[in-house]
């Protein structure tokens, strides 16, 4: 959320950055058109509220029946003004807190200015594509004949965008999970949280994914609870309406948890496979910062995430996203791209973002800089792991060999019981301890 009191100061820096984003500006004038009118009301309603207090004493020192009947007409007067001015403010202030809740964050003054995803820039690139002596198979022509995934069943069970991971496909993945969890508490420094599945609707108004996108959300019929779209939800609410100690930043947290999002597809883009699901499964970051600390956070966080695809040995490139294609919350945002071969395509399978305080002045979250000093909004950054199946698909495409068998990364092996290959014999999960 922005600060309603820096944009009544510096209205033209918020008109400026909506620009930059392509967006319209005219909502800054209606949200000071409405701001103005709020603290009128506010005005009005203390100075009624006031003449009622000094009413109300006078009303106990009269005597004559008369006037005082006469005084306490008056104060009814008073009474319904002020009952009806609540009423205007309340819908004044819903309206305030509305316009303010759907403001984008305003652009770092680091990225780009432009309008198209096509404009994104690629500003690193890591490790050599492989050369095939074979003709690179897609990862779903690798897994259909392996049988490591059903898309048939997964449909049938849940019908379009759900597949099942059977076999050595479900022990990748989940191999994948736990070393990734361990190489960020044992190479980073991050603390894991194992947080709810659901969260309670607040929440998601505290990162931004409530009002604007409601509709790509899955949520219980009967109570307020909502299926995580990202881990970055209960993990950044871990701190709502807290004062963290300043001396403790910057927090490091990493979790996994499945995700849940209404995937709305264009007719023909991403329809085979496992690229886009309404569930997958994710490896989140989620760090609380000092402001001034946390552009170098940032870069931090995008080594973290290049470096789980550096020991996969898979090549990647970093993309930084251009004003038009920021993320509703982020002032800051960079991806990270996995080359998949056989698709002949990067796949994201990182986005590295910093918030700035918008998420924390929405979720209410605040650090002391010092004892006794005045408690200010922290900065929270996220990024992804990584996320998954998409870093599924890089290590079957990648590593695919001529007999349509999957090389283990070399890395991966100790959590795959040894195992160096998944072929048509062991697919289905007969390997002997190693």
């Amino acid at each position: 959320m922005l600060d309603l009191k820096q944009i009544r100061e510096n209205p033209d820096q918020f008109r400026e950055g909506l620009r930059r984003l392509y967006e319209p500006t005219e909502i800054i004038d209606e949200l000071l058109t409405l701001d103005e009118r709020r603290r009128a009301l506010l005005t009005d309603v203390e100075a009624l509220r006031n003449e009622r207090n000094v009413g109300s004493k006078e009303i106990g020192r009269i005597k004559e029946a008369e006037e005082r009947e006469r005084r306490i007409t008056a104060m009814k007067v008073v009474n319904e003004r002020i009952d009806a001015l609540d009423v205007e403010l309340r819908e004044v202030e819903g309206k305030l807190d509305y316009i303010l809740l759907t403001l984008p964050n305003m652009p770092h003054e680091s990225v780009p200015v432009a309008q198209s995803e096509a404009e994104n820039r690629v500003t690193k690139e890591w490790g050599t594509k492989r050369e095939f002596d074979f003709e690179p198979k897609t990862h779903w022509e690798l897994a259909e004949p392996l049988g490591i995934i059903d898309f048939e069943r997964g449909v049938k069970v849940s019908g379009t965008r759900f597949y099942m991971l059977r076999g050595m496909g479900a022990r990748l993945q989940r191999a994948l999970i736990q070393w990734m969890l361990d190489f960020h508490m044992d190479n980073h420094g991050f603390t894991e949280v194992y947080p709810p599945f659901m969260v309670k609707e607040k929440c998601l108004y505290g990162t931004g994914q409530l009002p604007k996108f409601g509709e790509n959300l899955y949520r219980d019929a009967e109570e307020d609870f909502y299926w995580v779209p990202t881990a970055e939800v209960p993990v950044t609410n871990m701190y709502m309406d807290e004062v963290m100690d300043g001396a403790e930043l910057p927090v490091r947290h990493v979790a996994y948890t499945p995700c849940f999002r209404r995937e709305k597809m264009s007719a023909g883009r991403d329809v085979r496979g496992i690229k886009r699901g309404h569930q997958f499964d994710k490896v989140e970051m989620v760090i609380f910062t000092k402001p001034e600390e946390s552009m170098a956070e940032l870069e931090r966080l995008m080594r973290n995430a290049e470096e789980i695809c550096e020991a996969l040995e898979i090549p990647y490139h970093r993309l930084q996203m251009v004003t038009g294609d920021l993320s509703f919350s982020a002032m800051v945002k960079y991806d990270i791209e996995m080359w998949a071969p056989g698709s002949s395509e990067y796949l994201e399978v990182s986005s590295c973002s910093n918030f700035g305080d918008f998420q924390a002045r929405r979720a209410n979250i605040r650090y002391r800089p010092a004892p006794n000093a005045k408690p200010e909004f922290v900065h929270t950054l996220n990024g992804s792991g990584l996320a998954l199946p998409r870093t599924v698909i890089g290590i079957m495409e990648n590593y695919q060999q001529a007999d349509g068998s999957i090389a283990v990364p070399a890395i991966l092996r100790p959590y795959m019981r040894g195992l160096e290959a998944i072929t048509r014999e062991n697919a289905m999960g007969k390997v002997p301890v190693a």
